[in-house]
């Protein structure tokens, strides 16, 4: 075990630090560790400066060390010069390394306004509305003109020109009348992608912000919904999309109609052409200019603003995923990505002090956040990606990773930590336990169908209710739902047909929900990794009310033998409890694929 710090509790014991604040940071430094000397480099207002530490206490033979940290900046950079016999070497949030390394990688100190304290101890289950649960309402609907109407058991087909276009009928209260479901399941926020009127079942395409889809039962059906929700302790989340509108939007056809219109300038006209800017040249979807005034004022600022009116009784969703947030105010020499962060998140904050704000991002998210905008992000790059490539199954063709050409990659562990630990590093703790960590959503591939079996996906449920960060499970995922692709796994439940359920998936995600639940280490402990060989993965999850440790296995290997830890029982499993042997060692369980947890006594 090497010398560890992290951002959590145990480490950063003031949690929500103020601006001038000064904090204690510690450093664990495990006995026998090469370490004689301390010292903290912060980084305020631009300037290097070193404070020696001292020695706090000494537990069970490791060796704490604490020094304090001045939160100096809204967002203060430190990391530890630890020297000893073989000489020093920088502790950053990168790990361990003996040679100079930039700033970008140190340990983040952030005192703009915390996210809510309810995130972290949330565990989302996202919905496609259209195919969730359909109720007898839904027959009496009027269809339009785009839809191609699909009964439940319809194939869904994934690509070409009318996949956008099936329409199956879920609505909000079928969600309401299958919340049993969500309750057995264990889960406590409900995640909807986008409600609004649109002209695709996804309805990223908006028509308008100002109402919900009269084919979802409209404004009524959401606030039923929302009733529902809250009744049983819960939070509801929203989607919305401000990057761009639907061509349909009201918007945009007042802009595109008139040019004189006050709607022009929300969106990206040529003025010679008549042509405009669009969501990846896709003409359905136009372009949002927040360079706009009115913009800001009709999406985020006004009384009956697009972002504001819905947080608001009877509806009171609890904030927002914003879709294609990483091209948000994004256009060739426009920059007003961080603005309109900062922008959504202050108006969140007027009316749901208590509301979380969600990026989306696909790819490198590092630069977006702890800017006083977004909470956290949807992690796909430093969770999905690595766990896929560690647990896809054999040589046989895996799906690509949201459009990257060929298949997913095989990876052994090494590399699978080296790429969380890059995207970790760059952002601070508070970023990174407050984004959301997933296996798959509506817009990629299921993860049984990237893993292969029943086995695996146990180990990548198991790694998304112990690892840090909140997990979000995709409708379906807990029932086995295939999928190659975004479009193909937007399946409907197979309410009718329980027979077609996986029972011991769905057992595994309960069980380990509650495992996640149940563990305050696993919601709000640190993160201390053990021992990984190219199949094996093994991490603690410490907090000061106790810690958990965890075994990951893709395949049967050695055993692994852990010294310094303490007895520990089995909490998930059912592997033998671990006791020290002659030479005070642990020895972990060698058969796989495997996922299992000890408390430690």
């Amino acid at each position: 075990m090497q010398p560890h710090h992290d951002g959590s509790a145990c480490y950063v014991p003031q949690q929500e630090p103020t601006l001038g604040e000064v904090v204690d940071v510690f450093v664990r430094a495990p006995a026998g560790a090469d370490v004689r000397q301390v010292h903290v480099r912060t980084t305020g207002d631009g300037e290097p400066r070193f404070t020696e530490a001292v020695v706090d206490r000494t537990d069970g033979g490791d060796v704490w060390w604490r020094a304090e940290v001045p939160a100096r900046n809204p967002v203060s950079n430190y990391r530890f010069l630890l020297s000893g016999r073989r000489g020093p070497r920088w502790l950053t949030a990168a790990g361990l390394v003996d040679h100079d390394v930039p700033d970008h990688g140190d340990f983040k100190l952030v005192t703009h306004a915390p996210p809510p304290a309810w995130a972290r101890d949330a565990v989302i289950y996202q919905i496609f509305p259209d195919r969730f649960a359909r109720s007898a309402a839904a027959d009496a609907r009027p269809l339009p003109d785009w839809a191609i109407p699909c009964h439940w058991d319809t194939p869904v087909v994934g690509r070409g020109p009318e996949t956008s276009h099936q329409l199956y009928g879920g609505d909000l209260d079928g969600i309401a009348e299958r919340l049993d479901h969500l309750d057995r399941l264990g889960v406590n926020t409900v995640y909807l992608t986008p409600i609004f009127p649109a002209r695709s079942n996804h309805r990223y395409d908006a028509a308008s912000f100002d109402r919900v889809d009269p084919l979802l039962g409209g404004d009524a059906a959401l606030a039923r919904l929302a009733d529902a929700v809250r009744a049983r302790g819960w939070r509801l989340l929203g989607d919305i999309t401000s990057n761009h509108t639907g061509d349909a939007h009201d918007w945009f056809t007042a802009a595109s109609s008139d040019v004189r219109a006050p709607e022009r300038e929300l969106y990206y006209f040529d003025e010679i052409t008549g042509d405009y800017e669009s969501w990846n040249g896709i003409k359905s979807l136009p372009k949002l200019n927040w360079g706009s005034a009115e913009l800001r004022r009709r999406f985020a600022t006004a009384d009956d603003a697009a972002l504001r009116r819905w947080l608001r009784p009877p509806y009171g969703l609890d904030g927002w995923r914003v879709d294609v947030a990483n091209m948000t105010g994004r256009r060739g020499a426009d920059a007003y990505t961080h603005e309109v962060a900062a922008l959504l998140r202050s108006v969140l904050a007027r009316d749901r002090p208590d509301g979380l704000l969600m990026a989306e991002h696909g790819h490198d998210h590092t630069g977006d956040l702890d800017r006083d905008g977004w909470h956290g992000t949807m992690n796909y790059v430093g969770f999905t990606d690595p766990v896929w490539s560690w647990l896809r199954h054999g040589d046989q063709p895996v799906p690509n990773f949201l459009g990257t050409p060929g298949g997913v990659p095989r990876r052994d562990a090494d590399a699978v930590l080296g790429t969380m630990d890059a995207y970790r590093s760059l952002i601070s703790w508070r970023s990174y336990t407050h984004s959301w960590q997933l296996l798959g959503s509506h817009d990629s591939a299921r993860i049984r169908t990237v893993v292969g079996d029943a086995a695996r996906q146990e180990v990548a449920a198991g790694l998304l209710a112990t690892m840090p960060g909140i997990p979000m499970i995709f409708a379906g995922d807990e029932l086995g739902l295939v999928g190659t692709n975004g479009e193909s796994s937007r399946t409907p439940m197979p309410w009718h047909r329980p027979q077609s359920w996986d029972a011991g998936t769905l057992a595994a995600y309960q069980a380990l929900i509650a495992l996640r639940r149940g563990e305050p280490a696993l919601r709000h402990g640190g993160l201390r990794r053990l021992h990984h060989d190219p199949d094996t993965i093994v991490f603690l999850r410490e907090a000061p009310t106790g810690a958990v440790l965890v075994l990951a296995r893709r395949a049967a290997g050695a055993p692994v033998r852990l010294a310094g830890l303490p007895a520990a029982e089995n909490v998930y499993g059912g592997a033998p409890a671990l006791r020290p042997g002659p030479d005070g060692a642990l020895t972990l369980p060698a058969d796989g694929p495997t996922f299992q947890v000890w408390r430690l006594c």
